[in-house]
């Protein structure tokens, strides 16, 4: 069976059609999720792509938090159900509470597009299922408000909960820990400011991205149920 991915739209997203292709291309099956509706339908993952959900305004990812889709988001990560949000994705699940910390503007103040090299650091996550930690990645990053932060308690419990996911090689926003992606305790919700469905193609300057984005669909499908043979 093909793993099923739904793509979530808020009023403002811009990454959602990235997110399609770069699914698509790997052989999954991804389809587009209305902020509006309050329920996700019959898939197996779940992305919130990057872009300014509600115009970004109070603070990214506050309003898009209270979108009635966001029950059932919640719903599905308590279940296990992989999902992953990215850049405004990341955001918006820090202001649902299921992941940690928060997203500020960068050091300096200054938007940031450009690639960045990421580590892999571990590999109990739904983005990183089956990839070595260490493993070197080049994926963009296209934001103002991706500084993570947390308390320094949280900070502990990410590194010994062994829940930082991804780190900046070169810090480019002045991120707490060098952190770029965390994952909730279960290893299932996991945000990240780089966007991986840019780095998908190398016409686009690196193919990277898709190391990540099969982990998801790997994670994905291990909660589809087993195929049945055929009769002889």
């Amino acid at each position: 069976m093909t793993a099923r991915v739904g793509v979530v739209l808020f009023p403002g997203t811009n990454c959602e059609h990235d997110v399609l292709a770069a699914v698509d291309r790997l052989g999954g099956d991804a389809r587009l999720v209305w902020h509006g509706d309050a329920h996700l339908g019959d898939v197996d993952a779940v992305v919130l792509p990057g872009g300014f959900a509600h115009g970004d305004y109070l603070r990214p990812g506050a309003i898009a938090r209270f979108s009635p889709v966001m029950g059932a988001v919640e719903a599905f990560a308590r279940d296990g159900g992989p999902v992953v949000g990215i850049c405004n994705g990341f955001q918006v699940l820090t202001e649902a509470h299921l992941l940690p910390g928060a997203l500020q503007k960068n050091r300096g103040l200054t938007f940031l597009c450009q690639t960045v090299e990421l580590e892999v650091v571990t590999d109990r996550s739904a983005l990183t299922r089956g990839v070595a930690p260490g493993t070197r990645l080049r994926i963009p990053i296209n934001h103002f408000e991706g500084n993570y932060t947390c308390d320094p308690a949280t900070l502990a419990d990410l590194v010994d909960g062994d829940r930082v996911v991804l780190r900046y090689t070169d810090n480019p926003n002045g991120s707490v820990g060098d952190i770029a992606g965390v994952s909730n305790e279960a290893g299932n919700v996991v945000g990240l400011m780089p966007h991986p469905e840019r780095a998908s193609d190398p016409l686009l300057g690196s193919d990277d991205g898709l190391v990540l984005l099969r982990a998801l669909l790997a994670s994905a499908g291990a909660r589809l149920p087993a195929a049945t043979s055929a009769a002889p």
